[in-house]
């Protein structure tokens, strides 16, 4: 019997439960002629993607899938360990469109790709399971087994973290003490039809990496010694395209009104040089050793970590203020500081892939360990619930009698009140997504 409780579990990716599927014949979606319409349907989404210009949306679609099924898998791996009984391993719900049993589990893909589950019986005593399998159910096993399959979903989601991290370590490296520049556009200087920079021959998107010869540590540096070079060259050496470039710039005397600059003595005040750009810093990246990055990237895991736990309760708690105040609404919209839904993360997600690679995997990480917390919240359907009943039944468990089994029909008002709020956050959040969406924090 599946439980309004199971129900909610399948819909966060959390452990499902249930028997077996009916039958032991093929089922539906089984066979080569399955298969092959399921190849033939994913490439042509794939191709629809790609002609639409979608590419980095199917990109960012595909890598939360994974991150679902990698969940599951979690919970997949160590309910075999245990020796549970394994139903279904599916990607997607709705209708069955392909699938193949293995031994006692059938493995597959359903209709709509949100998501994914894993059935394992008993996931609470509600369900009527077949007297022949119920001493390999979940409620059946010892308090270690039940608490390791609980957690496994969220343990996949560090895991998941900690790799993106070491990936990233090693092939892009960690940021060092020095910074680079980027040009990003030129002033309009009246009655110029060039900047001085312009005249050096800088270009939007070059990054300026030393001034006569001295390396940047700082945005500030590169104003400051442009501001008293007026009327000098100054050597800069560039990086363009992946090569270093030296030209010569000679700051134009002028001083700054605003954001605008105006060339010719101050008003009141020095003259200061410029050279007539809009420029952006940027960390340079030095790659790590493979061993020294092991150590580093369990310290951006906890660094990632810490700051989820810092941001989600403002984040949620900014939401009400921001569907009741457009003004308010905007002004988190503009700082990021607000918690985002699925559609609002994969937006993200795709402007940071469309940014480059590393902005990518910094959005991965972060999605994982809100995933991986998240989930961990001790109130089914989450998986923290099913961790909270089984401490719970430990601690009522008595030495020499029977084990304790928690009645999760008590429960249920409460599961339904804490899903009716989850179901308000997550409306909200898609509300203020679509209406005041967060702005692109990539370059």
């Amino acid at each position: 019997m599946t439980t309004p409780a199971d129900t909610a579990t399948r819909a966060t990716g959390a452990p499902a439960s249930g028997g077996a599927p009916g039958g032991e014949g093929r089922a539906p979606g089984s066979g080569a002629g399955a298969l092959v319409r399921l190849l033939l349907g994913a490439g042509a989404v794939v191709a629809v993607f790609l002609l639409a210009g979608l590419g980095p949306l199917l990109v960012v679609i595909a890598a939360v899938i994974v991150m679902v099924m990698v969940h599951e898998l979690g919970h997949f791996l160590t309910a075999k360990w245990g020796r549970m009984k394994v139903t279904e391993y599916f990607v997607g719900f709705g209708p069955r469109v392909w699938s193949v049993r293995r031994g006692e589990t059938e493995y597959g893909i359903k209709a709509i790709p949100a998501g994914g589950y894993v059935k394992i019986p008993g996931m609470s005593n509600l369900e009527e399971i077949d007297p022949a399998d119920e001493e390999r159910t979940y409620r059946r096993q010892p308090f270690h087994k039940r608490i390791v399959v609980a957690c496994a979903g969220s343990f996949m989601h560090f895991v998941m973290a900690f790799l993106l991290a070491y990936g990233a370590l090693l092939y892009f490296g960690s940021p060092t003490s020095f910074v680079t520049v980027r040009i990003t556009s030129f002033s309009h200087w009246a009655g110029h039809t060039e900047t001085a920079a312009q005249q050096a021959g800088l270009r939007p998107t070059d990054e300026v990496v030393a001034v006569d010869g001295h390396r940047l540590t700082s945005a500030d540096q590169f104003a400051t010694m442009l501001r008293g070079a007026a009327g000098r060259p100054v050597r800069l050496t560039v990086e363009r395209h992946g090569r270093d470039l030296h030209l010569t710039v000679r700051p134009v005397a002028g001083h700054l009104v605003g954001t605008a600059e105006k060339l010719g003595p101050a008003a009141n005040g020095k003259s200061v040089g410029l050279i007539g750009v809009s420029t952006e810093p940027e960390a340079v990246l030095s790659p790590e050793g493979p061993v020294r990055g092991l150590g580093t990237a369990v310290i951006d895991v906890g660094r990632y970590t810490a700051a989820t736990v810092r941001a989600v309760p403002h984040g949620v708690g900014s939401l009400y203020s921001d569907v009741t105040s457009s003004k308010a609404a905007e002004q988190s919209a503009a700082n990021g500081t607000r918690a985002e839904s699925i559609v609002g993360a994969v937006r993200t997600a795709t402007q940071a892939e469309r940014s480059g690679m590393l902005y990518l995997i910094e959005v991965l990480i972060a999605l994982n360990i809100a995933f991986g917390l998240l989930n961990m919240l001790p109130m089914l359907p989450l998986d923290g619930g099913h961790v909270a009943i089984a401490l719970y039944e430990r601690i009522r468990t008595r030495r020499g009698r029977p084990y304790y089994q928690a009645d999760v029909t008590k429960l249920l008002p409460v599961v339904y009140a804490f899903c009716a709020v989850l179901v308000v956050v997550v409306v909200a959040a898609l509300y203020l997504d679509v209406v005041h969406p967060v702005a692109n924090p990539f370059p």
